[in-house]
């Protein structure tokens, strides 16, 4: 058992460091501003276009900035064989991923931040990222 013990505290050290290296460097901040539930294209402009770019192609102001570069979200349905992976990107949106597609979850988990933006309609959060992922639809190569 006590043999156990230096490769355990190794382990931690090791786990910390890395969580440590992880931390480190710029860190992006995205501003949220209140918009209208029923506005896809303004909650994506505002709240993923300075990742993904505002055509969603990966390339926004602040992708340079980020460890892993966005998902070029105009290929989503491409890369589902022709079909958009529609309850994937809410659960994303709700939830994060932790996918390595996705590169680490630096991605914001939007989810709790569109639900407390109207704490009196409980239906407003579903509202907002069911218009936010019909916007990114539309953003789907043809």
């Amino acid at each position: 058992m006590l043999h156990r013990l230096p490769i355990f505290a190794t382990a931690v050290l090791l786990a910390a460091g890395m969580s440590v290296l992880a931390q480190s460097g710029p860190k992006v901040v995205i501003p949220v501003n209140k918009t209208s539930p029923v506005d896809g294209k303004k909650m994506y402009q505002g709240y993923c276009a300075p990742c993904h770019g505002a055509d969603g192609k990966g390339n926004g102001p602040v992708a340079s900035a980020l460890k892993a570069a966005p998902t070029d979200l105009t290929v989503l349905s491409k890369s589902n064989s022709g079909k958009f992976p529609n309850a994937h990107l809410v659960s994303v949106l709700e939830f994060g991923s932790a996918l390595p597609a996705h590169g680490s979850a630096a991605m914001p988990v939007w989810g709790p931040i569109l639900g407390r933006m109207n704490q009196t309609n409980s239906m407003d959060k579903q509202l907002r990222i069911s218009n936010l992922v019909r916007y990114i639809e539309s953003l789907q190569v043809k």
